[in-house]
């Protein structure tokens, strides 16, 4: 009996802990996802935010946890498409970071923001956003709030 019950203990711990969370999907078709971002961003007037990472990037599944925060998640959610872009071994999706113009440059995760035309207007190091051993709340809320839609309307900065 105290075999059975320590082995299902392992099987269960296995389950819990040995899996790291699938954010990434090395099998999606990221230039599809792309596009169907800009297509609603641009029905939307908002702006994407593509992620580019990876499930074997402890960094990235901060990040993604680290969107869930209310505050971060309402900004997202006003302003912006998410589209969540894979590189890893078995698919680093080069085409699509060339159209990104290699934002992997910057290390993992990197964000890049396109307007509602695909184009791109901005690409954010993750690692100037790092406050300690998670993400910082202010730095992160002034670079959503900075590349928003809204933000890069001219008309908000040319009215006398």
């Amino acid at each position: 009996m105290k075999l059975l019950t320590t082995l299902l203990f392992l099987a269960i711990a296995q389950l819990s802990f040995g899996q790291a969370p699938q954010i990434y999907n090395p099998k999606a078709d990221a230039k599809m996802d792309l596009q169907n971002a800009i297509n609603k961003a641009d029905s939307l007037h908002k702006h994407v935010l593509a992620i580019v990472g990876g499930n074997w990037c402890p960094w990235c599944i901060k990040l993604h946890k680290f969107f869930e925060d209310e505050v971060i998640d309402s900004i997202i959610n006003a302003n912006f498409v998410v589209v969540d872009i894979n590189y890893s071994k078995e698919n680093s999706n080069i085409d699509v970071l060339k159209m990104l113009e290699f934002p992997q440059r910057f290390g993992f995760p990197v964000m890049v923001v396109l307007n509602n035309k695909g184009v791109r207007i901005h690409t954010q190091d993750s690692g100037f956003l790092e406050s300690d051993e998670t993400y910082d709340r202010k730095k992160m809320t002034l670079f959503l709030n900075n590349w928003s839609f809204k933000a890069l309307m001219p008309e908000n900065y040319t009215k006398k």
